[in-house]
């Protein structure tokens, strides 16, 4: 199931991402004001991306921050590319998440999403 999807500003891939307030309904935060998503990337590693609620006028804004810069690095995300969360429960992982990285392909004169392989793989 699909958390949200977002294409990438500067400030998502230079600091923070900040996403749907709607999304925090898919997330425990046990009271506290920030949780530590365990997230299973792409290819089938363990991430831990901390998620806050940040204040914004009288509703809370959720936001990526410790782990974030990191895979945002190791897939050489930047402006325009897209990341998708989905609930994705993986048991032998540990992981309750998955996160995807897409970026827009031109080919044949059409345009779509493609997967995003890991920068240090080049």
């Amino acid at each position: 199931m699909e958390i949200f999807s977002k294409e990438l500003k500067d400030t998502d891939v230079r600091v923070k991402l900040s996403f749907p307030t709607h999304c925090l309904e898919h997330l425990d935060f046990a009271g506290s004001n920030s949780v530590d998503l365990r997230v299973k990337d792409s290819f089938g590693e363990l991430r831990v991306i901390r998620c806050w609620k940040r204040k914004n006028g009288d509703h809370d804004k959720p936001v990526l921050s410790s782990g974030w810069l990191k895979f945002v690095g190791d897939y050489g995300l930047r402006v325009g590319d897209k990341v998708v969360l989905l609930r994705e429960d993986d048991h032998s992982l540990g992981s309750q998440f998955r996160i995807e990285a897409r970026r827009k392909i031109a080919l044949l004169g059409s345009e779509d999403w493609g997967e995003v392989t890991r920068a240090t793989n080049y």
